[in-house]
């Protein structure tokens, strides 16, 4: 049998071979645009890998990488990991102290640096135990206390575009994301270079995303999330153009970059689309038609913008279901035959699930007791998973991956879900996130999704609140869109689809609901914003 090491290499030979001349577009913090092919990237790249060298940073080791989504930061995806060194996708929002142990576990030698986040880097740079060496990424260094420190382009003039690529083991680390520790510190999720390839291809299944060379892929997701789940390397294994938004991500600017680029593949977590809807009705130039698709992933999406998308914009939205232990894909909504064939009505409501696992991945649900549960869409238990790209272990914690692995070897991923009849997964909630009250279970993302199909209603979670009597009680905080819409209203609303005693005890409204640094709706943040200013229920009337 033949065989040959699947590596980043490969992926990035292909693309040059190929369809060297496809563009990479990036919008850039000056409000300019940069354009150049696979091929010069390529160059680039090579000078990147030699100006490591000279840097002294050695095969296995690693750079830690601070970016918004550009064409430097692409060339950080690949001139590490084929180099034989690994890439660190760095969440610069993360707390101060949190930066500190993931670049210190992670024992990164290099930080590459956006500008605008210099000064986050220079709160914690005496913390710092192996970082030897600070790069910039633009054309020269601003004023910093960083040092030794020099620019991205310094780094690359003079190199030669030509390197020595080492022979790469598949099985070798191209890459470690760390989840983002809303429930404690990040844990880091190590990648091999095969975990990442086959995930890739994955990307390129006809019953997954698609992704294919006439494509133009546009990732909103930020690159240091999750690899920008998966999208500069599917779009490179394809041929495909490639378009990084840069730091401008409100609707306006979003939309503006699918219609001048002409994006058939963007994606984003739902917040971002139901910003969309709202800017869509508003603006009559702004058109949206060569977008093809839009992949959402982080909560599900209220059908009424399923509908919209689906039937206005002519883009069905794919949900995906993955998480940082998981390079992050591992479920996604695909229309079966059977489903095809429900009335259309319920045929929304199926798209409203994550949906079936992609080829290669296996889902199961398991009890408090670790027996099976039903596959009858109403029992509910611990999704747990295993694939080809899933990781085995957090880097250097190994009380953290006994803890969530099970004996046979699925990880457990803390989160609650049925299956039902058709294969097809929904994510009920979180196990941290359940509302455990009176001895049953409310899940709060239900309540969540059904608040956001109110007309009135654009963004809403709910939070657990401590209860003297029944232990837990559900409380939701909404932006609205209309002053009209009451609490009351709400709560007959939520009694179309749910028994009395799930309906929250408060409904209360705000401007703005605050998100973690992946766009998720932050709920520690709610929850200890709630016990500081009422501290538990029942509120005084």
């Amino acid at each position: 049998m033949k065989h040959y090491e699947l590596t980043l290499q490969v992926m990035l030979e292909r693309a040059t071979d190929l369809f060297g001349h496809k563009e990479i577009v990036s919008e850039l913090p000056d409000g300019t645009t940069h354009r150049y092919t696979y091929d010069d990237a390529y160059d680039r790249i090579g000078q990147l890998a030699n100006g490591l060298d000279e840097l002294g940073v050695d095969a296995g080791s690693r750079v830690s990488v601070m970016a918004i989504n550009h064409y430097r930061h692409y060339e950080l995806y690949f001139g590490p990991a084929c180099s034989g060194r690994s890439i660190h996708m760095t969440n610069h929002m993360l707390p101060d102290e949190h930066l500190v142990e993931i670049v210190n576990e992670a024992e990164d030698e290099v930080v590459f640096v956006d500008p605008e986040f210099v000064e986050t880097v220079e709160r914690v740079a005496d913390e710092f135990e192996t970082v030897e060496h600070y790069v910039i990424l633009d054309d020269e260094v601003p004023e910093t206390d960083l040092d030794p420190v020099c620019a991205y382009e310094d780094l690359l003039t003079g190199q030669d575009t030509d390197y020595d690529w080492p022979d790469l083991n598949e099985d070798d680390e191209a890459g470690i994301c760390y989840t983002s520790g809303t429930t404690g510190l990040p844990k880091g999720a190590a990648y091999s270079h095969r975990d990442l390839y086959l995930h890739t291809l994955t990307h390129g299944h006809v019953d997954v995303f698609e992704i294919g060379e006439n494509d133009a892929v546009m990732p909103v997701v930020p690159m240091y999330h999750v690899n920008g789940w998966g999208l500069p390397y599917s779009a490179t294994m394809s041929g495909s153009k490639l378009i990084l938004p840069g730091p401008e991500t409100d609707a306006e600017a979003i939309a503006e970059l699918i219609d001048r680029e002409e994006v058939t593949v963007t994606a984003a977590v739902t917040t971002v689309w139901l910003e969309m809807a709202e800017f869509y009705d508003e603006r009559d130039d702004v058109g949206l038609e060569s977008l093809d698709r839009v992949l959402i992933g982080g909560t599900s999406p209220p059908e009424w913008l399923m509908e919209k998308f689906d039937k206005e914009i002519d883009a069905p939205i794919h949900q995906g279901y993955g998480m940082t232990e998981a390079a992050p894909h591992l479920v996604n909504t695909m229309t079966t035959t059977e489903v095809a064939d429900l009335p259309e009505s319920e045929r929304y409501q199926q798209q409203m699930k994550p949906g079936i696992p992609a080829p290669g991945v296996q889902i199961r649900l398991r009890d408090t007791s670790g027996d099976p549960v039903p596959h009858d869409g109403e029992s509910t238990g611990e999704i747990q998973a295993r694939s080809p790209w899933l990781i085995d272990e957090y880097y250097a914690r190994p009380e953290e991956t006994e803890a969530s692995f099970t004996e046979d070897g699925w990880f457990k991923s803390g989160d609650v879900g049925t299956i039902d009849e058709y294969g097809y997964l929904e994510v009920v909630d979180r196990l941290d996130d359940v509302i455990k009250s009176g001895g049953e279970w409310i899940s709060s993302l239900e309540l969540e999704n059904e608040l956001m199909a109110h007309d009135a209603v654009v963004e809403a979670t709910v939070i657990s609140v401590e209860h003297p009597k029944w232990e837990e009680r559900p409380v939701a905080y909404v932006v609205a869109s209309a002053d009209e819409v009451s609490a009351d209203e709400l709560r007959e609303h939520l009694l179309e689809r749910f028994p009395k005693w799930w309906l929250p005890n408060e409904i209360l409204f705000c401007e703005s609901i605050p998100k973690t640094t992946t766009g998720k709706f932050d709920k520690k943040v709610l929850r200890d914003e709630f016990v500081d200013e009422y501290g538990s229920l029942p509120l005084e009337e």
